[in-house]
């Protein structure tokens, strides 16, 4: 093993830290657009209870006549023109991933109102894909730190 000098040693540790906020970084963006996909695939599905969320509420007659009265799909709940659907982006800044939209309306659908109850597309597809999300920055994050590929919890081997 070699000795390292203690600027030596403060480089290595200066390099670490880059190389560790780059995978913090990198795990982020990758589990954030884990997150997007999922909350843009629930959009026009029901989607079942999870984690203390209820399950989404059937759509009320009235509006399935709504719908179909302009040109839309009976019973797709959120999914008229894909608009709400594709408005779903992320930022990754720091150590923040940001997943959601600035159409009012995904807030509607997300939060419900008084005429219309809550359907949690970015908390669902959240709960949903959390043990996606944690693995994929664990693996990112681990994997630096030790100077190897993680692969299912475990080192790759170099020979």
């Amino acid at each position: 093993m070699a000795e390292l000098s203690l600027l030596g040693f403060a480089a290595a540790l200066t390099e670490m830290t880059l190389e560790v906020d780059h995978a913090t970084h990198s795990g982020l963006e990758a589990a954030a657009r884990i997150v997007q996909t999922e909350a843009k695939a629930e959009i026009g599905h029901y989607q079942g209870a999870i984690g203390g969320l209820p399950a989404w509420a059937e759509l009320a007659d009235n509006t399935k006549d709504d719908r179909v009265r302009h040109g839309y799909t009976e019973n797709d709940p959120g999914l008229r023109s894909g608009a709400m659907r594709d408005s779903i982006e992320t930022n990754v800044s720091g150590h923040e991933a940001m997943i959601g939209s600035d159409d009012d309306h995904l807030v509607y659908f997300e939060l419900g109102t008084t005429k219309q109850p809550p359907r949690t597309v970015l908390a669902g597809a959240l709960m949903r894909k959390e043990k996606e999300v944690v693995h994929e920055i664990g693996e990112r994050f681990v994997g630096t730190l030790v100077g190897g590929e993680v692969i299912g919890g475990a080192l790759r081997l170099k020979r």
